[in-house]
């Protein structure tokens, strides 16, 4: 039976989408800031940011130095 009433979370891509705007607008940077400063597409950083691109370690890693924190830190309110 469907229960109607159970709210769907969302989807980890989304939630590391919204950790990782929330520290680039703590540390005052635009998209296209933290693109260069990581290496990436501003683009890239506005699909991973609205939850729409699967992001590998790689680019986990470069956008946390970036941001000058740890990888960790970018997953804190992800479950």
């Amino acid at each position: 039976m469907k229960n109607e009433n159970v709210r769907r979370m969302p989807n980890i891509q989304t939630q590391f989408g919204k950790s990782v705007r929330r520290l680039r607008f703590k540390r005052d940077l635009s998209q296209e800031a933290l693109a260069d400063l990581a290496g990436l597409h501003a683009t890239y950083i506005g699909r991973i940011e609205r939850g729409r691109q699967n992001i590998s370690l790689t680019n986990i890693g470069k956008i946390a130095r970036a941001l000058k924190v740890k990888p960790g830190e970018l997953f804190k309110g992800v479950h």
